[in-house]
């Protein structure tokens, strides 16, 4: 039978297996909000049957989709409902990138130039006449905060710091560490080596890392998320050959790369896509095993509320990120209701996007601020910008809270 559904199938993402039952849309953050939005079920099966006929069928209110995947995990049927509205964006929309666009989809450029004056940038950016003017000139809209940058790279600290040490170890895995580590938030970084070292790995970074895409593709550059894309693969490759596990801190970039380079820019993973994976899973499945152990201070006190990212739900690997946190004797883990934060990365930043941004993450904001704790831990960076500027409280990666809550002395010993 199943066989028989797939011959019948004449697109890709399974649309056909589409069952009209609305329960993507009854998911959909955006149509929760935004009456203009078609909503996931028209915007993605409905009307993909007639895009197929004919393009003159696009509807450019598609760019309205966050890409949260919260329809896809809703869908009872396994239809790749974003994945069909973010491919008939590709191939259909004639909507053009403007500067704003390019600048906010091209974080490794950005990134760079910031990196060299780091507090001027800062500063700048923080300036009320800056903000009017990003928000009349760019369109980026002048209530939303810039996430700081860093004046010195992740890359740089790692090969001053910690490169020549790596090899030392007897087991090694490879990292790749994403814009955010690199420009905006190098202890991230600092924090996974801490870890890794301490239950007895080397951490290597990726012979050529560029940007995921994953903003590229959002904004309408999915040629030059394509190029990016296969130089991360042939590195990935290059890392597999050395049997060594290609680790990440976010989760948009290991979904990314782990289904949507396959699936929207056409290119070849299915060799090394389980070579991909969040750190958060890789530790945990070496303690399930008994291959490592991990001891705590004593003296660690937090109460955290645990933010489920939209693509760690797609990817089903919460799990692993909240069972590590549980672990920690002196934390006390809240799990908050699954709800989108609204920023989708650069889609929170544009005008014409933030009021409906902040209106899809308000029932979030307003749990946390009567919650009132420590501090929220979630696997997403840009998760981490909202709900930081939209809250006031502190936001962190599980990573970030493992190696505050570390024994390090301790865990070498337990792994000798």
């Amino acid at each position: 039978m199943a066989e028989g559904i797939q011959l019948k199938n004449i697109s890709g993402n399974n649309l056909e297996q589409c069952l009209k039952c609305s329960i993507c849309t009854a998911y959909c953050p955006v149509s929760a909000v935004e009456p203009k939005y078609p909503g996931p079920k028209q915007a993605g099966p409905d009307q993909e049957r007639y895009r197929l006929k004919d393009s003159k069928f696009f509807d450019e209110a598609l760019k309205m989709c966050l890409n949260c995947k919260r329809c896809e995990v809703a869908c009872p049927s396994g239809v790749r409902i974003a994945d069909i509205i973010q491919a008939s964006r590709i191939t259909y929309s004639t909507h053009r990138p403007i500067p704003r666009d390019i600048m906010l989809a091209n974080t490794d450029f950005v990134g760079t130039m910031a990196n060299m004056v780091a507090p001027i940038v800062n500063a700048t950016l923080g300036l009320k006449p800056v903000k009017a003017i990003l928000h009349g000139v760019m369109g980026i809209d002048k209530h939303r905060t810039f996430p700081a940058y860093s004046s010195q790279k992740f890359e740089t600290w790692y090969k001053r710091m910690a490169a020549k040490k790596q090899d030392s170890y007897s087991k090694h895995v490879s990292y790749f560490h994403g814009c955010y580590v690199n420009y905006n938030f190098p202890q991230l970084g600092k924090d996974l080596v801490k870890i890794m070292n301490a239950v007895g790995y080397g951490v290597h970074l990726l012979e050529k890392e560029k940007c995921c895409g994953v903003a590229l593709i959002a904004n309408g550059l999915s040629g030059q998320a394509r190029r990016q894309g296969k130089v991360n693969i042939r590195s990935i490759r290059k890392a597999a050959e050395q049997n060594r596990i290609v680790l990440t801190t976010s989760s948009t970039c290991t979904f990314t790369m782990r289904d949507e380079y396959e699936h929207l820019l056409d290119i070849k993973t299915d060799d090394v896509r389980e070579n991909i994976t969040l750190a958060t899973r890789f530790l945990y499945r070496l303690i399930e095993k008994g291959d490592i152990k991990l001891a705590f201070r004593k003296d660690f006190k937090m109460r955290t509320a645990y933010h489920s990212a939209c693509h760690m739900e797609k990817m089903g690997w919460i799990i692993y990120s909240t069972e590590l946190l549980k672990m920690i004797p002196g934390l006390e883990l809240i799990m908050l209701d699954s709800q989108c934060c609204g920023i989708a990365g650069t889609y929170g930043f544009k005008k014409e996007n933030y009021q409906r941004s902040q209106e899809i993450g308000s029932g979030l904001f307003k749990q946390i601020k009567e919650l009132n704790p420590d501090c929220v831990s979630t696997d997403c960076e840009t998760c981490k910008w909202q709900i930081e500027m939209s809250t006031g409280y502190e936001v962190k990666n599980p990573i970030s809270i493992l190696a505050d809550a570390l024994d390090v002395e301790e865990t070498i010993k337990l792994n000798q």
